[in-house]
């Protein structure tokens, strides 16, 4: 058996063998720049289980023993301020912000693809435009709108900018999904008698659900690393977790496995959402690309 592989692997074509090392190449590089990207995340993980001692070591010791101390002051178990205000604010500003750019990015990118109205490239060249503004340069007039409507340190109001915020994108990413459905399905439920409320909620969702699924996760991405807005317009209430992880860094110096703590909890509804809607991002993202 083993003779009868090798003799077929060594009558393989120049072509067909430069072409499996090319793969192989390809994986590995694949592998290595994974570990790259995977490395400071582990550190982070390892650190956050270090004692502040042992943290603050240089170079960091690997063999130092772990403990939970890291979390268990994060989580007030020392008497400081409670974590889960800011984590739940986090979640509200995320979901429901989503959620509204799900609902007015669906039909305006139907009337981009499915209905083009004129000039629709226009259109989303304007919409992607607003993202090249830098968000520092509308932060006085948005603060000044904000105090004067009493909206300051309210949820609320970090909803409206998120939304605004990730709509543009979320447009420009649900347009190229809508564009790959065929015209002659819609057609066809509009001859039996669907309305366009039908024809968007059980002809076209179905067909585009990864990448609904998608632009809801770079939605939520976006809107739960915010800080810059949300640093400058919340104070207490509507804190959220990046702006409470922030309030580690104090005068008396940087308590490193606690913030390494912290980084590790807040980062983990990212990556539960991240790892849950895995399959349906990759569809999502390749959507059209192979036809």
């Amino acid at each position: 058996m083993t003779s009868a592989v090798s003799s077929r692997t060594a009558v393989l074509p120049p072509a067909a063998r430069r072409a499996r090392r090319r793969s192989a190449a390809l994986g590995l590089l694949a592998w290595l720049a994974g570990i790259v990207f995977f490395l400071p995340v582990a550190w982070m993980a390892l650190t956050s289980l270090h004692s502040e001692a042992d943290a603050a070591t240089n170079p960091p010791s690997l063999a130092a023993p772990l403990t939970l101390d890291g979390y268990r002051e994060f989580f007030g178990a020392a008497g400081g301020a409670s974590p889960w205000p800011p984590l739940i604010n986090s979640v509200m500003a995320s979901v429901f912000s989503t959620a509204v750019v799900l609902l007015l990015a669906f039909p305006a990118a139907y009337a981009l693809s499915i209905r083009p109205v004129r000039k629709w490239r226009d259109v989303l060249f304007f919409f992607l435009s607003t993202k090249m503004l830098p968000v520092v340069a509308g932060l006085l007039p948005v603060y000044l709108i904000a105090k004067n409507t009493g909206l300051l340190d309210n949820i609320w109001l970090l909803v409206i900018l998120y939304t605004s915020m990730n709509l543009p994108i979320a447009v420009w990413m649900m347009q190229s999904f809508l564009s790959e459905v065929p015209v002659a399905l819609i057609e066809a439920a509009q001859l039996d008698g669907a309305r366009l409320p039908t024809v968007l909620g059980r002809v076209i969702a179905p067909v585009v659900g990864p990448g609904i699924a998608a632009t809801a996760l770079i939605c939520f991405i976006f809107s739960w690393n915010e800080m810059l807005f949300a640093r400058v317009l919340t104070g207490v209430t509507a804190q959220t977790a990046p702006v409470f992880l922030t309030g580690f860094i104090t005068s008396q110096g940087l308590f490193l496995a606690k913030v390494c703590a912290a980084s590790v909890v807040i980062s983990l509804p990212v990556l539960a959402a991240g790892f849950a809607a895995q399959d349906k991002l990759v569809q999502g993202l390749s959507l059209g690309a192979v036809k």
